[in-house]
């Protein structure tokens, strides 16, 4: 090995290793491997910064942007709420659902179509007396299943489409992925349905409604008892239809006090706070009921939103939400008081703490209230991937037509050739400006920027190892162990070593190691490099053994009330399933 081979083998030890400890945000892990690489001579300083110009990069932020469009306008929504009565058995309660999501993951981003399709499956799963864990991880399997039909479904696919141009001067187009990515869809979505769901632990499947597990949806909240109230000095015991109302009240608080549990005869008075447990909807009633405001840290100096345009908005801490590690403080310094929280939800469980002294963890429920007009934008500053919201959208069926055909249009034109891809959809999101679907505010708060900043610094730190000559010593050193082996079995080898990187490091980033290393391995052999590049990009989209190897699941960990271990159970014979039907596909699709 010369001396750039060994330096950028180093350096991409070092930065997969910190993917791995999650210690450091990818993005900033990247792009200090990124400048290492400047450093170390291995990148031209000029072209450092390339890749954010790379037709990949593009291409992934305006899918987000348009996810972010098609969502506003209630597109796939609409079409959910269509097939939710379709909900009489599980099987078929699992199947429709994530029927939906699989599809809407092919043509949108797979953690917006999964984000749309959260609080239709949660309200449904409630309805029909089902815990919310028989349904929400076939549901996000199906969003990663479903990316891997076409281009823009996932990023990895694009990824893989753009180093194949790079190195044939041709493309991956928006459907080539489909021969071999619906076949695994069929089989993986047939396994979800009537199989996975069964792999899951049985105390997670157990339907619960009596307070002791909090199921998704219903949250700790307090509320304030003023003197206007019908409920001041009434004992508990007396409050007319508590049980109808679905709302517990669990204790009682007074201004500076903890809350503290009180029996049926305890007479509420005025200024009390009660800590109460149930779901948004029946926590707006009830509140109007008996005159009672909501209490959060925030309260003192929230901004109330006029009661016209006022919502209750359910939110997930991302992974890399700044809510992580942080108190209630934050969210009131980071919004200008004009979001409060009023419910707290985690990993299924109930929550006792007063919500001011909570720290938040990725993967928490939050309930807040707040302004229609600017919630959205408060989101996307506390890292919250949206789950339920109420806006008032008087031509919201004008929308969805609308929104429905750009989108359908900015396709078309990408298929026939008239323009690339990303000028399509850099062109739709104009179009929805333009037509008032989004906001000029809103074009950039919806894009990941870590994402964005991870494909763009590792586009280089991938190129640096072709140009040294990295890719073709690992590719022969490996057929070299293989020697003797058939080219299937290596092409194997090859799917289930992306998958496992997969399973713990950002898709996209592992896509953009792999591809490289495929093409060295398939030169070597001297074969074609178009099955390797698809086992890549079938084996980046692949995980399914943890909470952490994509948002999807880490989206549903606490919804669903899952636990690590929960996911392997489940993932792991999808991932032996999807190997044994991939490889014989890719290689009758692709021929060697």
């Amino acid at each position: 090995m010369g001396t750039s081979q060994l330096l950028i083998s180093g350096i991409l030890v070092i930065t997969m290793l910190s993917f791995v400890w999650g210690r450091w945000r990818y993005d900033l892990v990247a792009m200090s491997a990124l400048m290492a690489c400047v450093l170390a001579g291995l990148v031209d300083a000029e072209n450092a910064f390339a890749g954010f110009g790379h037709p990949a990069v593009v291409t992934v932020a305006a899918v987000l942007i348009i996810s972010s469009a098609l969502r506003d306008a209630g597109v796939v929504d609409e079409v959910a709420s269509r097939i939710s009565h379709l909900t009489t058995t599980p099987i078929l309660h699992i199947a429709s659902l994530t029927a939906v999501v699989t599809v809407a993951s092919a043509f949108m981003n797979n953690v917006g179509a999964l984000a749309l399709l959260l609080p239709i499956a949660i309200s449904t799963a409630k309805e029909r007396k089902r815990s919310p864990g028989l349904i929400l991880m076939p549901l996000a399997f199906g969003s990663l299943l479903g990316g891997m039909m076409t281009l823009i479904g996932t990023p990895p696919n694009i990824i893989i489409a753009s180093i194949r141009a790079d190195y044939s001067g041709e493309a991956f187009g928006l459907f080539d992925f489909a021969p071999v990515g619906l076949p695994i869809v069929i089989v993986g979505f047939a396994f979800v349905t009537l199989i996975g769901w069964r792999l899951v632990p049985r105390e997670r499947l157990v339907y619960k409604d009596d307070g002791s597990d909090l199921n998704a949806g219903v949250y700790l909240t307090e509320a304030l008892v003023p003197a206007s109230s019908s409920l001041v000095s009434k004992s508990l015991g007396d409050i007319d239809g508590l049980d109808e109302d679905n709302v517990e009240v669990i204790g009682v608080a007074g201004k500076r006090r903890f809350a503290r549990a009180v029996r049926a005869d305890y007479l509420v008075a005025e200024e009390d706070i009660l800590i109460l447990r149930a779901n948004p909807d029946d926590l707006k009633a009830f509140l109007n009921k008996h005159g009672l405001e909501l209490r959060s840290t925030a309260s003192p100096t929230f901004i109330q939103p006029s009661p016209d345009n006022e919502i209750m908005a359910e939110g997930v801490v991302r992974n890399d939400s700044p809510l992580v590690g942080k108190g209630v403080e934050f969210i009131r310094r980071q919004t200008g008081r004009t979001l409060a929280l009023v419910g707290l939800a985690r990993q299924g469980r109930p929550v006792t703490q007063r919500l001011r002294q909570q720290v938040f963890r990725k993967g928490d429920v939050l309930l807040l209230h707040g302004d229609n007009d600017s919630v959205d934008q408060q989101f996307g500053i506390l890292g919250l991937w949206p789950l339920m919201r109420r806006p008032i959208n008087l031509n919201r069926t004008r929308k969805i037509a609308l929104a429905s055909g750009i989108f359908g249009i900015a396709i078309l034109t990408g298929i026939a050739g008239l323009v690339s891809l990303p000028i399509a959809f850099v062109l739709a999101v104009g179009a929805y400006v333009l037509t008032g679907i989004l906001t000029v505010r809103r074009i950039y708060d919806d894009i990941d920027w870590p994402v964005i900043v991870l494909l763009a610094a590792m586009i280089p730190v991938g190129n640096a190892l072709t140009s040294t000559g990295t890719t073709q010593l690992v590719a022969e050193s490996l057929i070299s162990v293989t020697e003797g082996l058939s080219v299937s079995l290596i092409l194997g080898l090859l799917l289930v070593v992306t998958m496992l990187l997969s399973d713990v490091i950002n898709n996209a980033a592992t896509a953009l190691v792999m591809a490289p290393l495929s093409i060295a391995m398939a030169e070597a052999l001297q074969v074609n490099v178009d099955p390797f590049l698809m086992a890549v990009a079938v084996g980046a989209s692949c995980a399914f053994l943890t909470p952490i190897g994509h948002q999807c699941n880490t989206l549903v960990m606490g919804p669903g009330g899952y636990k690590f271990s929960d996911y392997w159970r489940v993932g792991l014979p999808l991932e032996i399933v999807i190997v044994v039907i991939s490889v014989p596909t890719i290689l009758w699709v692709w021929p060697l």
